[in-house]
């Protein structure tokens, strides 16, 4: 059902207008080793990604052994805090996560179960946000969105 990802997507826009009403995530410091890998967790490959403007990547990953979609997004150079959002939906369950703040580094992770099953997924950073709906699902092509706000 659409109600999950429009509730993420609402989400995401509520969190950018709600700016400093969060937590930081890790210090700009340890953006250098920053990879989906390792926010993601162990056994995560990247299978899909998208540019946010110039200001970062958002990255589709999944793990094989437990058929879950990850999806972070990492911002290109760190420093001060700024709104970033990583959204998941899994349209055919109805099931999503994601994660919205203001980071120094990076957004995510979000996890949903995902084996067999189309993806929408993006995320932002400051007023820049990319959609990608209908993602990695065989001969279907995908849809990609990019928003300046």
């Amino acid at each position: 059902m659409a109600s999950i990802r429009s509730t993420l997507v609402a989400v995401a826009v509520t969190a950018a207008a709600l700016a400093g009403t969060t937590v930081l995530a890790a210090p700009a410091s340890a953006a250098a080793s920053v990879t989906p890998g390792t926010v993601c967790g162990s056994g995560y490959k990247t299978v899909n990604s998208v540019p946010v403007g110039t200001k970062g990547t958002v990255y589709l990953t999944y793990n094989s052994a437990n058929g879950k979609n990850c999806v972070v997004t990492i911002r290109k150079t760190t420093g001060t805090a700024v709104d970033m959002s990583a959204y998941l939906y899994i349209p055919d369950t109805d099931k999503g996560d994601g994660d919205y703040g203001k980071y120094t580094s990076y957004a995510g992770p979000a996890y949903a179960y995902g084996k067999g099953h189309c993806v929408d997924w993006g995320g932002s950073i400051g007023n820049v946000s990319v959609d990608v709906t209908g993602s990695n699902c065989a001969a279907m092509k995908e849809h990609r969105t990019t928003s300046i706000r």
